[in-house]
């Protein structure tokens, strides 16, 4: 069911994936471009069609309370944006992308790009003065193509979804969902 988001939640997920696609860059020295945004409310969690994704599981704390997000990463642009991190030559990197599964040093540079998607989210938050939140990352897992990710939420409960349209210098354009609670920016 699409419903409309308020003017705060559609910035707020412009803010993350702006902050991501900056920083990934940055860290990656690979230019990572948003083509598009559309932001909306569901009451499910969507599913990343088609390909594995990677679920990068954000912990965003207000005090005592934990909410939870994600944003799901297609595997093959995970894969070589951990490799570019890893500063791997351009050869290596298309041979690993074109991988369904990852070694543990892999692995790690995934995680490491988590850790950045969190810290860009973190960011975003006090960019737009939406006071109190700390955004800390709590893993990621491989979720296969066409499956919901694995969420702390309540089935039917309100999640602020972006889907954004991006670019990885070099490669295909693919879509990166995020996934926020909408308690966390309620409608006003």
């Amino acid at each position: 069911m699409l419903q409309t988001c308020t003017q705060t939640q559609v910035q707020l997920v412009e803010e993350i994936f702006e902050r991501i696609a900056s920083d990934l860059s940055m860290i990656a020295d690979r230019g990572l471009v948003i083509e598009s945004i559309d932001t909306e409310l569901m009451a499910q969690r969507p599913v990343g069609a088609e390909k594995i994704h990677i679920s990068v599981r954000m912990g965003l704390r207000r005090g005592d309370t934990v909410y939870h997000g994600a944003l799901l990463i297609p595997l093959p642009d995970a894969i070589a944006l951990a490799c570019c991190l890893m500063m791997m030559p351009e050869a290596a990197v298309a041979d690993h992308r074109v991988q369904q599964s990852m070694d543990e040093t892999i692995k790690d540079a995934v995680m490491e790009v988590g850790n950045f998607v969190c810290g860009a989210a973190d960011s975003a938050f006090r960019v737009l003065g939406i006071d109190g939140y700390s955004v800390r990352m709590e893993g990621c897992q491989g979720v296969r193509a066409d499956v919901r990710p694995k969420l702390v939420y309540r089935e039917g409960d309100s999640l602020i979804v972006g889907r954004a349209r991006v670019l990885l210098e070099g490669y295909p354009a693919d879509e990166m969902i995020l996934m926020l609670p909408e308690v966390v920016v309620p409608e006003v």
